[in-house]
């Protein structure tokens, strides 16, 4: 007999959608990878039609637009809100790129699956549409569950206990605590495995091992003000490892390997960086936009975070969370004053000891066990034999 196939569709929207999903895939694999056929695909990317490519291509570029101009971006979250969850859904569906919603359904079924795990709602909506109706579910990586995430699933899952209890409140008709599931951050299995040494992980990335050590990064694309907090510590010469993380902006990575120091800045920018989790590791502060997956390793590693900018009301909302419930962050959107206030905990660094314990007390809302466990058991309420 076949076994039941499970699908994990990767999106790229950003990399926030992209690292959850790998982190369940690789969870529910080792778990229950002997009992069912675990299928990974990159949804937009492995098809032959030009016009669900486009969508794909058009997720990517919605988010970079938000990122370079922040009133876009409150407007566009914004007008989610005002139109809801079937409104909202259906016009980006439709709009964002004529002529792809019908290939994304054949697309699903050309699939075929029973189940279908999504951490980016386009996927899980055309689960939803497609003939061969799976079963769906649905990992929101935000704090709170927008619009787009309040579609149909069989189950949605959210990690935060304020995001939890507000969609159970907004939305009473569409969530009830059978289909709504709070559950730890899916932080990659990789993380577990990465030294707390911090000197010896800056010997081992080619950082100066004795230095205190900053890391910056803007989300996968790299847009923000990065590049401005750098000007503003060379010119300081503040003695720190500067180590700013330009994801795909290969302009900006290019332009940080051409600055000189004047002596006590050690600058090591890094592009689209595969050893991230090292890099978050070795530091003592974070500096950046206050997107999902990256607030989520910071406060992992137990570090300080400055949040420097918020693209979205989503992104507002994910660096209220870690300011007033986590308590590891603080909102400086001023470069000056971002650098003022490094410069504070150069001079002082026990005045971040508060951020750091808040961030440790959080080590235990991490993993993706959880997660995987309800997948399975979702599945065997169409598949009951799957539990012999």
């Amino acid at each position: 007999m076949n076994k039941p196939r499970v699908l994990f569709p990767f999106t790229e929207a950003g990399l926030g959608h992209i690292v959850p999903m790998k982190s369940i895939a690789d969870e529910f694999e080792r778990l229950y990878g002997d009992k069912v056929e675990v299928v990974r695909c990159n949804f937009f990317t492995e098809t032959d039609n030009k016009n669900l490519k486009i969508f794909g291509e058009r997720l990517c570029t919605f988010v970079q637009t938000q990122n370079k101009h922040t009133s876009y971006g409150f407007f566009s979250t914004i007008n989610m809100e005002f139109w809801r969850i079937h409104l909202s859904t259906w016009a980006t569906m439709t709009f964002l790129r004529l002529g792809s919603r019908k290939p994304g359904y054949a697309l699903m079924d050309k699939y075929a699956p029973d189940l279908v795990f999504s951490t980016h709602w386009a996927t899980n909506y055309y689960a939803k549409k497609c003939k061969c109706k799976p079963l769906t579910a649905m990992y929101c990586p935000d704090t709170d569950i927008n619009p787009l995430f309040s579609y149909a699933a069989d189950i949605v899952m959210v990690s935060t206990p304020t995001g939890y209890k507000k969609a159970l409140k907004k939305h009473p008709v569409r969530f009830n605590e059978s289909n709504l599931k709070q559950v730890p951050f899916f932080i990659r299995k990789e993380a577990y495995g990465v030294s707390s040494d911090k000197r010896a992980l800056r010997l081992k990335l080619g950082f100066d091992p004795d230095k205190f050590t900053v890391v910056l990064a803007e989300g996968g694309y790299g847009i923000g003000k990065m590049e401005e907090i750098c000007k503003i510590i060379l010119e300081r010469d503040l003695p720190v490892n500067l180590v700013p993380v330009c994801g795909r902006n290969e302009e900006l990575y290019k332009r940080l390997q051409n600055v000189k120091s004047n002596g006590n800045t050690c600058v090591y920018p890094t592009g689209l960086a595969d050893n991230m989790l090292e890099i978050v590791a070795c530091a003592d502060i974070f500096c950046g936009k206050s997107g999902a997956n990256m607030c989520a390793e910071v406060c992992f590693f137990g570090l300080p975070l400055i949040i420097t900018k918020y693209a979205t009301t989503i992104e507002e909302k994910i660096g209220k969370y870690y300011i007033e419930q986590v308590g590891n962050a603080m909102k400086i959107f001023s470069p000056q004053k971002v650098v003022d206030r490094l410069e504070e905990f150069i001079k002082d660094p026990g005045l971040m000891e508060p951020y750091k314990k808040a961030a440790e007390a959080q080590r235990k809302n991490f993993g993706a066990s959880e997660g995987a466990e309800l997948i399975f058991e979702l599945l065997c309420t169409k598949f009951p034999e799957l539990k012999n």
